[in-house]
């Protein structure tokens, strides 16, 4: 019985015991004081979240329970004012936006206009020399496509 017990206690190599290397390695991967308190402050704050989630469900529940009746009653009130709400708040956004819009334009066209180079004025300029020299080639196929005409012109009627 005595060498179960030292078996127990020792390695199989006969060297250290079993049971501090445990301890040791146990001792080794066992997180500091920050981190058991980062983990304290987590779990109490995480529980105190989760009861104030719990209290404020019931709440909602109770709340939803003794007001059906009354929301019920008073609908047909509540539904042409929520639609008069909503159109109004749409109207009031959309309106908004329509104004930041023209003012980030107004913006970029003062910038653009002084010379400062705003975000895309390289495909405004891009755009500006292509549409210049598509003018241009127009302008010299007219020229050259009128000359022509007139040419044809005058060999159907030579007298005008």
């Amino acid at each position: 019985m005595a060498d179960r017990q030292s078996g127990l206690t020792r390695s199989r190599t006969g060297g250290e015991p079993i049971v501090p290397a445990v301890l040791r390695r146990f001792q080794e991967h066992a997180p500091n004081s920050a981190q058991v308190v980062g983990f304290l402050t987590l779990a109490v704050s995480g529980g105190i979240l989760l009861l104030f989630t719990g209290v404020t469900l019931t709440v909602t529940v109770l709340g939803l329970i003794l007001f059906t009746p009354l929301i019920i009653l008073s609908s047909p009130i509540w539904i042409p004012a929520g639609i008069v709400l909503f159109f109004a708040v749409a109207g009031f956004l959309t309106a908004c936006a329509f104004g930041l819009t023209a003012l980030a334009g107004a913006s970029w066209t003062y910038k653009y206009v002084r010379g400062r180079h705003p975000l895309g004025s390289d495909r405004i300029d891009y755009a500006r020399s292509r549409l210049a020299d598509t003018a241009s080639h127009v302008k010299d196929y007219a020229r050259e496509y009128g000359g022509y005409l007139q040419s044809r012109v005058k060999d159907a009627a030579p007298g005008a």
